[in-house]
């Protein structure tokens, strides 16, 4: 049975699994729009800036005009799973990435929201055969804002999961949407972040994501390749100044959605783990700043002695690198380049 939920049906929907005692995931329809889900939007915080200049650009020139919000939520389903207590402070509440195409909380999951008071919700047809830009990260995104204006739930307690494909949506959704999403559950499925396949997002965003954000990566211990991708991963994250990140080998298990044991170690190390505050951050944000600002110097000297190749390869590298730490300099030199005296 598919609900659509509004206003009125929302309290419905609250009270009756409110009332249950072990409420039961329900499929649900959604029907609001926020902005931070357009597709100029997703690709200022996704896309580097390089990209997207010259997807601007190409727009202009071709005379497109780019379709903000392509999803209909009225042909979309959702799965929410509300437990049947709310805590004092509002529910938490994880936004769930699949990699298959049906809208459904994975088994044993169940008890573990209920004792920490975690409202799940996730999309259909958001796994890996779908798109990731124009399907996946803005349903997670609908999601969330829909979540968060039917149920009460505690605004500085979003999160965002997936398990193989859709853990590494996730992360990318962790990364751009630090405003949003506190953090991330990477179940079997990550990636290095910081270069041209996943870029850092804006300098404001970005140290919101270092400064707050939790990222907390649970891997089969057969699960062999990806233990190593997740290795990778998490030294991209402190190479980056990110050092609130979480790790857990699951005993015994492969490439699976994670049991119900990992499930609450997870759920409860997200939530409730002790804040990795280092001291290195300041220190680590400086270098960092200091070797952005040296090679952003060198391409201006190259465009200034007219050697506009040579500067344009090294605009490229810079923005392939650091992403939108680079904006709105690398924007400005790479307009000079576009335009040369």
């Amino acid at each position: 049975m598919k609900i659509r939920i509004g206003a009125i049906a929302a309290l419905v929907l609250f009270a009756n699994a409110a009332a249950a005692q072990v409420p039961g995931a329900r499929h649900v329809e959604f029907s609001a729009y926020p902005a931070f889900a357009n597709a100029s939007e997703i690709a200022r915080r996704m896309g580097s800036p390089l990209t997207t200049l010259d997807l601007q650009r190409r727009a202009v020139r071709s005379g497109m005009t780019v379709i903000e919000q392509p999803l209909k939520l009225a042909q979309e389903d959702f799965v929410v799973y509300v437990p049947a207590r709310r805590p004092p402070h509002g529910f938490s509440l994880l936004v769930f990435v699949p990699p298959w195409q049906d809208a459904r909380l994975p088994a044993g999951w169940a008890p573990a929201l209920e004792r920490y008071g975690v409202i799940f919700v996730s999309a259909a047809r958001s796994g890996n055969s779908e798109g990731v830009s124009d399907r996946r990260e803005p349903l997670a995104l609908l999601a969330a804002f829909n979540a968060m204006h039917q149920f009460p739930i505690d605004a500085d307690s979003v999160y965002v999961a997936g398990f193989s494909g859709g853990a590494r949506v996730a992360l990318r959704l962790a990364l751009a949407y630090p405003d949003l999403f506190r953090g991330a559950l990477l179940n079997a499925g990550s990636d290095a972040i910081g270069d041209a396949q996943i870029p850092l997002p804006p300098k404001d965003l970005f140290e919101r994501f270092q400064q707050r954000s939790r990222l907390v990566y649970v891997t089969g211990e057969a699960d062999t390749s990806q233990l190593g991708m997740d290795q990778s991963s998490i030294r991209s994250l402190r190479r980056w100044c990110v050092f609130d990140v979480q790790s857990h080998v699951e005993p015994s298990a492969g490439h699976q959605v994670m049991g119900s044991t990992a499930f609450a170690w997870a759920l409860s190390t997200l939530l409730h783990g002790d804040p990795t505050t280092s001291t290195k951050l300041p220190a680590c944000r400086t270098a960092i700043e200091q070797d952005l600002d040296g090679q952003l110097d060198t391409a201006e000297q190259l465009l200034s002695r007219g050697e506009h190749q040579d500067a344009g390869k090294l605009l490229s590298k810079i923005d392939a690198r650091f992403g939108g730490l680079a904006a709105p300099r690398i924007i400005e030199l790479a307009n000079r380049l576009a335009t040369p005296n």
